[in-house]
C-alpha cells in the first residue's frame, strides 16, 4: 500500500508529507484548494507524463517520493527483473525529480530509474479513478478488457495474441510473395546483374582505408626519401661532417675516461653509451627503408578507390555495407528462384496457424459468453445498491474477423429509464451515472485486482442524498481489504471515512500554500460541517456532522 507521500515544490504545495493508512481514507478541502494537484503527483510517480507547469513559481525543481510497504512477491519480482534493490522489510520508495528546463529524473530504492521502468511498475502499485476513467466507459475496447479481467481471461488472451501475430507474419511474408511472373523476371535479372558487379570486383573490409594510405605514401615519395637522406647523413656523416654516431662515440669515450677520476660521472657515460646504442638501432632502420616512386602501382590504385567509389555510390558508402548489400541480394534472389517451394511451405504454416488462431478466438469467445451473465448480474446487484435499481444493463458481443483481441466486438449496453431499450453508453449514461457504473464495475472486479491502492476521485460527481451515502458505503466495503482514498465534495462520503485529510490553502506574503492535515473527531466534525454548508457553519450543522460521524 501506499505509506507515505512527500511532494515539494508541486504547483502551490511547497512542501507536504502524508502519511497514508489502510482501509477509506477521504481528502476534502474547498475547491482549489490543491486537492487535484495531489492526484498530479502521484500520477508522476506512477511514470505518467509530467510537466514544467507542475513546479511551482519561483523554484528551478520539483520532487514527489512515495513510499510502498508490502509488496506481493510478483511485484518483487519484477523489482528484480529491472535490477532494482530490493529493501530487508519489503519496501518500494520511488523518487521523481522534476526541472524546470522539463527534464526529468526517477530513483527507485534509490538506483537511478527511468520512466518505463516506473510505468511498468505503476499499475501494481495504484489504480486511479478518476473522471476522465468513468468516460473511458464510452469506449466500447474497454469493455472487453474489464471482462476479460473479471473471467481471468489474460492467459488465454496472450496465447491468441502470441498465435494472431504470428498469423499476421506469415501473412506477411506471402504477401511478399505474390510477384508476377513478368515482375519476378526483371528482379531476378537486376539482382544477377547487382550480385555479378560486387563478387566480380571482389570487394574486402577495410581495403579503401589501405590503398588511401598506400596512395598518400606514394604521392609523398619525393619528400620521404628526401627526409630519410637527410636523416641518414645526419647519423652516419659525411665529407663535411662526421655525424651523430661519430659524435656520441667520441663523447662517449672521453665520458668514460673521466668517470674513472670522477665516480660522479658514471651515470653520464652509462647514459652516453645507451644514447649510442640507440642511434645505431636508428640507423639500422633507416638503411633498411626505401621508398620508390611507382606510378604503374599509383595509377592501379587510383582505379580500385575508383571502382570502389563508384560501387559505394550504388551499394552504400563501404566495404562493409556493400557487402551487407550482396548478402541481400542473394538471399532475394534465393526467394524468388525457390518462391514456389517457399509459397508452398509458407502456405502450409499459414493454414496451420490460422487453425489455431481461430481455435483459441472460438475458445475465447466462448468463455466470455459465459462469464458475461454472471458479469451482468452481479453488477445489476451493485447499480441496484447505489440507488440504480431500474437501470437496464446487458453486453452486446458481435462476431467479427480476427483481429488482436479475437473474434469478439463487446460494449455495455445501457438503459437509465424504464421501457427504453439498453443502448450504448455514449447515448445514454451522465455523468453522475457514469461515475456510479464505474464504482460497480470496479467492486464487482475488486476481488480480480491485486492492486493494495485504490484512489477514487470525485467518483461522487454528479449525485447527492441517499445515492450519495451508498456509494459512500460501498467505497468502505472496497476498503476492507485493500486502502482506498477518496477526493470528496460530499458530506455523507466523508463521514463514512476510517482516516481524514483536510487540504486548505492559505496566503502568506502574496504567495499561496497548500497543507495537508489530518483530522481527529473534532476537526472532522467542523470539515463535514463546513461541507454540508459552507463557511458559515451553525451550530446546527456541526450537530449534525457529528450525528452523521457516530451513525458512521
Amino acid at each position: 500500500m501506499l505509506a507515505q507521500l512527500f511532494i515539494h515544490n508541486i504547483a502551490v504545495i511547497e512542501k507536504a508529507s502524508i502519511d497514508l493508512e489502510k482501509g477509506f481514507t477521504v481528502l476534502t478541502g474547498e475547491t482549489g484548494a490543491g486537492k487535484s494537484i495531489i492526484i498530479d503527483a502521484i500520477h508522476a510517480v506512477l511514470g505518467e507524463r509530467t510537466s514544467k507547469e507542475l513546479v511551482r513559481t519561483g523554484a528551478s525543481s520539483a520532487s514527489v517520493s512515495a513510499l510502498f510497504t508490502g509488496l506481493d512477491e510478483e511485484t518483487m519480482s519484477l523489482l528484480e527483473q529491472l535490477s532494482i534493490p530490493r529493501e530487508e522489510d519489503g519496501s518500494l520508495l520511488v523518487q521523481r525529480d522534476i526541472r524546470l528546463e522539463g527534464r526529468s529524473t526517477c530513483k527507485l530504492n534509490g538506483a537511478p530509474a527511468t520512466v518505463s521502468m516506473l510505468k511498468q511498475l505503476g499499475p501494481r502499485l495504484v489504480t486511479i479513478h478518476g473522471q476522465h476513467e468513468s468516460y473511458e466507459l464510452l469506449s466500447p475496447e474497454i469493455h472487453m478488457t474489464y471482462l476479460d479481467s473479471f473471467g481471468g481471461l489474460e492467459e488465454l488472451l496472450r496465447q491468441y495474441q502470441a498465435a494472431y501475430h504470428g498469423l499476421r507474419e506469415t501473412q506477411r511474408q506471402l504477401e511478399a510473395l505474390q510477384t508476377d511472373e513478368g515482375e519476378k523476371a526483371r528482379l531476378s535479372d537486376l539482382l544477377h546483374y547487382q550480385i555479378d558487379e560486387i563478387e566480380g570486383a571482389n570487394v574486402k573490409e577495410g581495403e579503401r582505408e589501405e590503398l588511401e594510405s598506400q596512395r598518400e605514401i606514394i604521392r609523398n615519395s619525393e619528400k620521404i626519401a628526401g627526409a630519410l637522406e637527410l636523416l641518414k647523413g645526419l647519423l652516419s656523416g659525411d665529407e663535411d661532417n662526421e655525424g651523430l654516431l661519430s659524435g656520441i662515440s667520441q663523447a662517449s669515450s672521453e665520458a668514460e675516461r673521466a668517470a674513472a677520476y670522477l665516480p660522479e660521472l658514471e651515470e653520464a657515460s652509462q647514459k652516453l653509451r645507451e644514447a649510442g646504442y640507440l642511434l645505431e638501432d636508428v640507423d639500422s632502420i633507416l638503411r633498411n627503408t626505401s621508398v620508390d616512386f611507382n606510378p604503374d602501382l599509383l595509377e592501379s590504385i587510383e582505379e580500385r578507390l575508383d571502382l570502389l567509389y563508384k560501387l559505394g555510390l550504388k551499394y552504400g558508402g563501404s566495404e562493409e555495407k556493400i557487402l551487407a548489400f550482396l548478402e541481400d541480394c542473394r538471399e532475394r534472389l534465393h526467394q524468388i528462384e525457390f518462391s514456389d517451394e517457399e509459397r508452398e511451405r509458407l502456405e502450409a504454416q499459414y493454414e496451420k496457424e490460422k487453425k489455431q488462431a481461430i481455435a483459441l478466438a472460438k475458445q475465447l469467445s466462448e468463455k466470455r459468453k459465459m462469464i458475461s451473465t454472471q458479469f451482468i448480474r452481479q453488477v445489476k446487484e451493485e447499480l441496484a445498491f447505489l440507488n440504480m435499481p431500474g437501470i437496464e444493463f446487458e453486453t452486446e458481443i458481435q462476431r467479427v474477423p480476427l483481429y488482436a483481441m479475437g473474434c469478439d466486438r463487446i460494449q455495455f449496453l445501457v438503459s437509465a429509464n424504464k421501457g427504453e431499450p439498453p443502448k450504448p453508453m455514449s447515448k445514454i449514461a451522465s455523468g453522475g451515472e457514469l461515475s456510479r457504473i464505474m464504482l460497480a464495475i470496479k467492486t464487482v472486479l475488486s476481488g480480480k485486482d491485486k492492486v493494495d491502492t485504490l484512489i477514487f476521485d470525485e467518483v461522487d460527481t454528479g449525485i447527492s442524498g441517499a445515492a450519495a451515502n451508498k456509494v459512500g458505503q460501498k467505497l468502505k466495503q472496497v476498503s476492507q481489504d485493500r486502502q482506498v482514498l477518496c477526493i470528496t465534495h460530499l458530506a455523507q462520503i466523508a463521514s463514512l471515512a476510517d482516516h481524514h485529510l483536510l487540504i486548505a490553502k492559505h496566503i502568506e506574503k502574496d504567495r499561496t500554500f497548500t497543507q495537508v492535515t489530518p483530522l481527529d473527531f473534532e476537526g472532522r466534525k467542523r470539515e463535514v460541517a463546513r461541507i454540508i454548508g459552507g463557511e458559515a457553519v451553525t451550530q446546527l450543522q456541526l450537530e449534525m456532522a457529528e450525528e452523521m460521524l457516530k451513525k458512521a
